[in-house]
């Protein structure tokens, strides 16, 4: 038996069926807006999104520079312009580690000639003289 102090149900509050899918709909084009540029819903002010996405990128930025300074440094000046670039087109995926997404990120830069592959060091093997 439902108390009257439990929150309502979905069903109750009207958000099975059709209501809840356009919810749904409208949540993922804002998502959408802010993490990749594409068009801001309508009901939305597009300044203030532009703003939030604008503020997301530069985190998403920041966290990329410090788990991969490597990075930074090879690229240096650079740096941001790629991953601002990479990231418009390449929104994290949810199930994904920032790692990964790093990772990602390294593969971009070499397959448009933005980093050169580091050369493969040759390892000496004790003993033996060539």
């Amino acid at each position: 038996m439902r108390e009257e102090s439990d929150p309502p149900t979905p069903g109750e509050r009207g958000e099975d069926g059709p209501g809840r899918t356009r919810l749904a709909a409208r949540q993922r084009e804002l998502v959408q807006a802010l993490l990749s540029g594409d068009v801001v819903p309508a009901g939305f002010d597009a300044h203030r999104i532009a703003v939030e996405a604008r503020s997301l990128l530069v985190k998403r930025r920041s966290v990329a520079a410090k788990l991969r300074p490597d990075l930074v440094d090879r690229l240096g000046s650079q740096f941001a312009l790629r991953f601002d670039e990479w990231a418009l087109d390449h929104p994290k995926p949810a199930d994904s580690s920032f790692r990964a997404d790093l990772n990602r990120f390294e593969t971009w830069l070499y397959a448009r000639g933005h980093l050169a592959r580091p050369r493969r060091r040759r390892r000496r093997l004790r003993g033996r003289r060539g």
